[in-house]
C-alpha cells in the first residue's frame, strides 16, 4: 500500500491542505498564552488561624496539633507542614499531583468546621483557608507611597481600592498587600487609673465591644404606614469612644477617656514597608492559573492611569517589579534561535544538495512541520515558554531529516532513469516503513518522559508533547507533501540545467561540484574507516566498550543539578534577627541592609516589608535588577558579590538568592537549601539543631548558614497559685481573659464602613508594658464580680522561650538554612553536610527528614534509570517494526559515541547535569 500514491497525484489539494494547517499553526501560535515555563498546578492549601497574644507555644498546642490532626486525615496528603509565631499558626497542605484540588478545597472546610469547636474559644474568627501555588511568583509589583499621608491610609486605599481593582483585570489572580495596617482606634489603658477606680480589663472590653452591637431592630406598622426602627450612628470615631461611659461610681461617671489614651492609630504596630529609601505598601500581583503573563501585565499598565487617578493627590503609584521584558527577552532570544536553527538547517541542506530546487523542499517541510505544532499545542492548552520552544528546537534537527530521506531516494531513482512522478511514488513507497520506524523510535523517547510521574512529568510534559507532535506531522508532510513537490519539482540534472538560466546555471553546476566533491570526499573516507573497523573488529567492540565505562564514568563525575539556575533579573532578600529582639530594635538593623543594597550598581529598586505575618524581627526584601545589557553581569554574580561585602550587623543576617520560575521545597524555608531535622522532644530539637548549625557553619562548601528559630526568646512566665485563686473565685480563663486585654493588641470592636470594615484594639499604655513590673497593677474579675490583684495569686519570673513552632509531618522540626558557595554542587554540598552530621553524631531522637535540601522534583538524576528506561523502550519498538532482536541492538550501539560526545561538551563548558540536560541525552 502505497500512502503518498493520492497526494502525489493531486498536488493542488496537497498544497492547500499544508497552506490550511500553516493558517491554523499561525492562528493557533496568536493564542498561545506567554509564559517563562509551562504551567504546573501544584495542589497545595493552606490554612491560616490567629489569636492574637498567644505564644507560640500556645498557638502550637491548642490550634496547630488539632488543626493538623484533622486535616491528616484527608485523603491525597503528601505532606503536611505548620509554622506557629506569636498570636498565628500557618498550616501547609501539599495534595498528591492528581488530586482535584476544589474537592480537596471542599474536605478542609469539613475538616475545619468539625475542628472549630476544639480550638480556642477566644480567636477572631474561623480558620481560613486558601489555595496557593509555590511555584507561580508575582508577575508585577506595585509600591504607593506619599510625603504626607499615613502608612495606615495608604494600606487602607490600597486594600480597599487598588486591590480590588486589580484583581478585576482579566489574568490577575491574587494581589497581595502588605508594608503597613488598616486604621484603628486603639485603646491604650493606664492600669494606674483602672487601679485607683477598681475597674477591671474585662469590664473595658464588654462596653467597647457592646458599644457597636449591631442587631436587627425590626419595624413598627400600622394599616397605613410602616416604619423602621433604627438607632443613632454607630461609634466611629477616636473622639467619640473617649466619651464612652465605662461605669458610674458613686454618682460619678468614668469615662473610656478618663483611664486610656484613645487615639486614630493600626491594627498592628508591627508592620512595615519600604521602596528605595521611602516608606510604602507594597502589592504583589500573581496571576491566574494559565493566564498569559504578558498580556496581563500590559492589561496592567493599560490600567494604571485609572488607578492613580483615584488614589489620593499627593500619592505616587510606581512600578516596583515586571517580569515582563525578562520573559520577552527570553522568549524572544528562543524563538530567534528557532529561526536561526531553520535557517542554518536549510544553509546546510542546500550545501550538501547542491541545488537551490532541490533544497527547497525540505525547506518547506520544515516550516510546515513546526508550525503545525502550533495546533497540537494549542488544543493540548500548553503555553508558549521556553521549554515548549527548546522542544522546537530539538525538532528542527529532526524533522528535517525525514525530508530528506525521502528526496534523496527519489533522486536516486530519477538518476536511474524514472520519471519525476514515478520516482517519487515508488521512492516515498520504500521508505515509508523506514520514516515510521525513525519517528515511532523517536516518540518513544520523548513520549517516556510523561511516564516519569511527580513534578518532572508535569514541567516536562508540553516538551515531549510538543516535540512528538512535531515528529508526526513530520512524518505526515513526509509522505504527502514532500513527494507530491519532487514529482512537480524534481528534474534530472540535465533536465534541471536547460530549465534554469545561464547565470544560475553556472552557479548551481559550481555548487553541485562543490557539494559532489565534498560528499565524496566524505564517502571515501567513510568507506576507508568502515574496511577498517570491519577487519578489526574485536578491536572497534574494545573501543565501544571503553566509550560506553566513558559514558558511565563521565555520567557519575559530572555535578548535578535539578534545573539551571535562570537569570530572572530579581534577587530575593530575607533579613532574620535574634529571636527576642523588638521590632523597634530590629528597624536600623533593617535599614543598614537597605542602605547598602543600594548602594550596587546593578540594583534598579529595593522594595521590603517586616514584622507583619513575616515575624517581628523579620524582612522580606525583593531586589530588582537592572537589565543584563546594562549591569553586565549575571544575577549570580551581583548575589554574590552582594553577599562577600554585606556589612556586619550585630544580631541580623542578611540572606539573598536568585528568584526563580519555579521554586519548591518547604513553605517555611527562608533560604535556597535547608537541612530539616524532625524530632519528637523539642528539648533535643533545640539543642542538636544548634550543633549542627555550628558544624554547618565551618563548611567552606556552604554560606549564609542560618537555623531559623535557633535563638530562644525572652518571656516572663507566671507563676499562679490555682487553690488560692480557686479561694478568691478566679478561674484560669479569666486570667488569661485579662492578659490577653492587656498585652496582645486584643481586637475588641468592629467599625462598619461604607468601603470598609475597621477595628477597635486595646492594649495598655506603652508606658506600662515595657517592664513585667506592671503586672502587680493588674486586677482580675471575680465570679462574683469583685476585683483581686493578680498579685494576690501570683508570681512571676524570666526566663527563655521558643519564638517559633515548626511541624512537619505533625513532628516537630527545625530548619537550617543554607547557600551553595560558588563553584560548589549540589550533590558536594550534601556530601558535606552528611559528613559534619556524622562529626556531631546526632541522637536517634533527632534525625534528618528524608525531604532536607533542594526542591523536590521526583527525579534522582545520580541514577541512570531514566536512560535507561528509554533504551529499553526503543529497543522494544525497533523490535517489533525490524522483528528482530539483532538489529535493534546494532542501531542502539551508535548511541554511547553520541553520549560522549554530549557530555564532554558538559564537562568541558562546565556546565552541570540538570533535567535539561538529561533530555538532550
Amino acid at each position: 500500500m502505497n500512502l503518498s500514491r493520492p497526494f502525489i497525484y493531486r498536488p493542488v489539494a496537497t498544497g492547500l491542505l499544508s497552506l490550511a494547517l500553516v493558517l491554523v499553526g499561525l492562528l493557533a501560535w496568536r493564542l498561545l498564552p506567554v509564559a517563562p515555563l509551562p504551567q504546573v498546578d501544584f495542589p497545595v492549601i493552606s490554612v491560616t488561624a490567629s489569636l492574637p497574644g498567644a505564644s507560640p507555644e500556645s498557638m502550637a498546642s491548642t490550634v496547630a496539633t488539632p488543626l493538623e490532626r484533622a486535616l491528616g486525615s484527608i485523603s491525597g496528603i503528601t505532606s503536611i507542614s505548620s509554622s506557629s509565631n506569636q498570636g498565628s499558626t500557618q498550616v501547609v497542605l501539599t495534595f498528591d499531583l492528581d488530586r482535584n484540588l476544589d474537592e480537596a478545597a471542599r474536605d478542609v472546610q469539613a475538616a475545619i468546621n468539625v475542628v472549630r469547636g476544639e480550638l480556642p474559644a477566644g480567636m477572631p474568627g474561623n480558620p481560613e483557608f486558601r489555595k496557593i501555588d509555590p511555584s507561580q511568583a508575582p508577575i508585577m509589583g506595585l509600591a504607593l507611597s506619599s510625603p504626607n499621608l499615613s502608612p495606615s491610609e495608604l494600606y487602607d486605599a490600597a486594600s480597599t481600592i487598588l486591590s480590588q481593582r486589580l484583581a478585576q483585570i482579566v489574568g490577575v489572580g491574587e494581589v497581595g498587600v502588605s508594608g503597613a495596617s488598616l486604621p484603628a482606634v486603639r485603646v491604650q489603658l493606664d492600669p494606674g487609673a483602672l487601679l485607683h477606680r477598681g475597674i477591671a480589663l474585662d469590664e473595658v472590653r464588654n462596653a467597647i465591644s457592646q458599644a457597636n452591637a449591631l442587631r436587627p431592630l425590626g419595624v413598627i406598622e400600622d394599616s397605613n404606614h410602616r416604619w423602621r426602627v433604627s438607632t443613632n450612628d454607630p461609634l466611629r470615631k477616636a473622639s467619640e469612644y473617649r466619651e464612652l461611659v465605662i461605669r458610674h461610681n458613686d454618682g460619678a461617671v468614668v469615662r473610656l477617656g478618663d483611664v486610656a489614651e484613645v487615639s486614630e492609630s493600626v491594627e498592628n504596630r508591627y508592620s512595615s514597608g519600604f521602596h528605595n529609601d521611602r516608606p510604602a505598601v507594597i502589592l504583589m500581583v500573581s496571576r491566574q492559573s494559565g493566564a498569559n503573563i504578558v498580556e496581563t501585565i500590559d492589561a496592567i499598565y493599560k490600567e494604571l492611569p485609572r488607578l492613580r487617578a483615584l488614589m489620593p493627590a499627593d500619592s505616587e503609584l510606581s512600578v516596583i517589579m515586571d517580569r515582563s521584558p525578562v520573559i520577552r527577552a527570553t522568549l524572544s532570544e528562543a524563538q530567534l534561535s528557532l529561526l536561526i536553527s531553520v535557517v542554518l538547517v536549510m544553509l546546510v541542506v542546500w550545501l550538501f544538495l547542491g541545488s537551490f530546487r532541490t533544497a527547497l523542499i525540505p525547506s518547506i517541510a520544515i516550516p510546515v512541520s513546526l508550525i503545525g505544532a502550533f495546533v497540537a499545542m494549542y488544543f493540548y492548552g500548553f503555553s508558549l515558554n521556553n521549554l515548549s520552544l527548546m522542544a522546537l528546537v530539538v525538532a528542527c534537527g529532526l524533522v528535517v531529516d525525514d525530508a530528506i530521506v525521502v528526496l534523496e531516494n527519489i533522486e536516486r531513482h530519477i538518476e536511474a532513469g524514472l520519471s519525476p512522478l514515478q520516482a517519487s511514488l515508488v521512492g516515498a513507497k520504500e521508505v515509508g516503513f523506514t520514516l515510521l520506524a525513525m519517528n515511532l523510535a523517536l516518540v518513544v523517547v520523548f513520549v517516556s518522559i510523561l511516564f516519569m510521574g511527580g513534578i518532572v512529568e508535569r514541567l516536562f510534559r508540553e516538551f515531549s508533547i510538543t516535540l512528538a507532535a512535531a515528529m508526526i506531522i513530520s512524518l505526515l508532510v513526509s509522505l504527502t507533501l514532500t513527494p507530491s513537490l519532487c514529482a512537480r519539482w524534481l528534474r534530472p540534472r540535465y533536465q534541471a540545467d536547460n530549465d534554469t538560466s545561464a547565470g544560475a546555471a553556472k552557479f548551481e553546476n559550481r555548487m553541485s561540484a562543490y557539494s559532489q566533491e565534498m560528499f565524496e570526499s566524505l564517502k571515501n573516507g567513510y568507506a576507508r574507516s568502515l574496511d577498517w573497523a570491519l577487519r578489526h573488529g574485536i578491536v572497534v567492540m574494545l573501543v565501544l566498550v571503553g566509550v560506553i565505562a566513558c559514558n558511565v564514568y563521565l555520567y557519575i563525575a559530572l555535578p548535578k543539578t535539578t534545573l539551571p539556575q535562570q537569570d530572572t533579573g530579581q534577587v530575593r532578600g530575607f533579613v532574620r534577627g535574634d529571636d527576642g529582639f523588638s521590632f523597634q530594635l530590629m528597624q536600623p538593623k533593617i535599614e543598614a541592609f537597605r542602605q547598602y543594597i543600594l548602594t550596587d550598581p546593578a540594583v534598579a529598586d529595593v522594595t521590603g516589608t517586616s514584622g507583619g505575618t513575616g515575624g517581628l524581627t523579620n524582612a522580606q526584601l525583593t531586589l530588582n535588577l537592572k537589565p543584563l545589557s546594562e549591569r553586565g553581569v549575571s544575577a549570580q554574580a551581583v548575589v554574590d558579590r552582594l553577599r562577600a561585602n554585606a556589612p556586619k550587623v550585630p544580631g541580623a543576617m542578611l540572606h539573598m538568592m536568585v528568584d526563580q520560575d519555579i521554586r519548591l521545597g518547604s513553605p517555611f524555608s527562608r533560604s535556597e537549601y535547608e537541612l530539616l531535622l524532625r524530632s519528637d522532644s523539642l528539648e533535643a530539637l533545640d539543642e542538636w539543631s544548634r550543633k549542627a548549625a555550628q558544624a554547618m557553619q565551618d563548611l567552606p562548601e556552604l554560606v549564609d548558614v542560618d537555623s531559623v528559630g535557633n535563638e530562644d526568646a525572652r518571656q516572663v512566665t507566671l507563676n499562679i497559685d490555682r487553690e488560692l485563686a480557686k479561694q478568691y473565685g478566679v478561674d484560669m480563663s479569666t486570667v488569661a481573659s485579662m492578659l490577653n486585654n492587656a498585652f496582645s493588641q486584643r481586637q475588641v470592636a468592629t467599625l462598619y464602613d461604607d468601603m470598609n470594615q475597621y477595628r477597635v484594639v486595646m492594649e495598655l499604655a506603652p508606658g506600662y508594658t515595657s517592664q513585667p513590673a506592671v503586672l502587680s497593677q493588674l486586677n482580675v474579675l471575680t465570679s462574683g464580680g469583685a476585683r483581686v490583684p493578680l498579685s494576690t495569686f501570683a508570681t512571676w519570673d524570666y526566663g527563655m522561650g521558643e519564638d517559633r513552632i515548626r511541624h512537619e509531618g505533625q513532628f516537630a522540626s527545625e530548619g537550617i538554612g543554607y547557600g551553595l558557595a560558588p563553584g560548589v554542587t549540589e550533590i558536594e554540598a550534601e556530601d558535606a553536610i552528611a559528613g559534619a552530621l556524622d562529626s556531631i553524631m546526632l541522637p536517634t531522637s533527632v534525625h534528618v527528614a528524608p525531604d532536607s535540601g533542594g526542591p523536590d522534583f521526583g527525579a534522582d538524576l545520580s541514577q541512570p534509570w531514566l536512560i535507561l528506561w528509554v533504551l529499553l523502550a526503543v529497543y522494544l519498538v525497533l523490535g517489533v517494526l525490524y522483528e528482530s532482536t539483532l538489529h535493534p541492538l546494532t542501531i542502539l550501539s551508535t548511541l554511547p559515541s553520541a553520549g560522549i560526545g554530549a557530555l564532554l561538551a558538559l564537562k568541558t563548558s562546565q556546565t552541570q547535569l540538570s533535567l535539561i540536560a538529561l533530555l538532550g541525552l
